[in-house]
């Protein structure tokens, strides 16, 4: 028994695509809906003895379009733009996942820096920035006396 109401697999095919295509697009916000879309750039921050460590990677940003700020003591900045690729007017795009454009993040230290001892490299797209803990951010040894 043929049913000539059933629709025929292109239009399967669409629909599957069109699953497909909505997946992709909330994969890309994570469970959280728009609201919890990744930040940029991502950063991983760390603690050494005497510094505080943070990295980012920054493919296809050019040192001029770049800048770091240290405010407040404990604030840092990171501002740039990363430049649209010029395409050819005859291509056809098929997907575009890289975000461009211009960029500003800051993010709280979790303790007084130095700006004047902070220290930033950028090198084959990985910026890393090395901050010194600030003098009253630094563990004393209290001297302890016997009476």
């Amino acid at each position: 028994m043929r049913l000539s109401n059933w629709p025929s697999s292109t239009v399967w095919n669409q629909l599957s695509q069109f699953q497909n295509e909505m997946n992709r697009l909330f994969d890309r916000w994570g469970d959280g809906g728009p609201a919890a879309a990744p930040v940029f750039p991502p950063v991983n921050v760390w603690e050494e003895k005497d510094h505080l460590v943070l990295e980012t990677e920054l493919p296809g940003l050019e040192l001029k379009d770049l800048e770091i700020f240290v405010t407040g003591g404990n604030q840092l900045t990171l501002k740039g733009e990363r430049k649209t690729p010029v395409a050819d007017k005859k291509c056809v795009w098929h997907r575009q996942e890289r975000a461009y454009g211009a960029f500003q993040r800051t993010l709280t230290l979790p303790f007084p820096v130095d700006p004047d001892k902070v220290e930033a490299r950028l090198e084959h797209g990985v910026l890393s920035v090395r901050l010194a803990k600030h003098e009253s951010a630094r563990p004393r040894k209290i001297q302890v006396r016997a009476e």
